[in-house]
């Protein structure tokens, strides 16, 4: 089955606008809790890294579709001086602290992009 989605469509809105076909979602969820191992390895280093990655990829998807809203209200013309700069200063520092976070943890930015199998990347 082809794509439904636009193809100019930022990956974040791709994937909010492809969840809307619940079957859809439903079946591909089947195929991919078929793929993954009937055991979890709990070792504490990779369950660690494993939920900072959760974590640290769903702060990035907020991060992303934050931005666009506050993208969306300046051209507006919605926001004043003052909040765009402290949106500004905001977005940085959430920046400044991701990438903190990621080097603690070991990840890179492509650690983030997790495969939701088929609705593609997440990022």
């Amino acid at each position: 089955m082809a794509d439904p989605t636009p193809p100019d469509l930022p990956p974040a809105d791709k994937i909010f606008a492809r969840v809307g076909d619940l079957d859809e979602f439903l079946r591909g969820l089947d195929r991919v809790t078929q793929v993954l191992p009937a055991r979890v390895n709990a070792d504490e280093k990779n369950v660690e890294k494993g939920l900072a990655q959760l974590v640290l990829t769903l702060i990035d998807l907020l991060r992303q579709l934050m931005e666009r809203q506050a993208v969306r209200r300046m051209e507006g013309g919605t926001l004043t001086e003052e909040e765009v700069e402290r949106l500004g200063r905001t977005f940085m520092l959430l920046e400044k602290r991701m990438a903190e976070l990621k080097k603690s943890f070991d990840l890179e930015d492509a650690d983030l992009n997790i495969d939701l199998g088929p609705l593609g990347k997440l990022l």
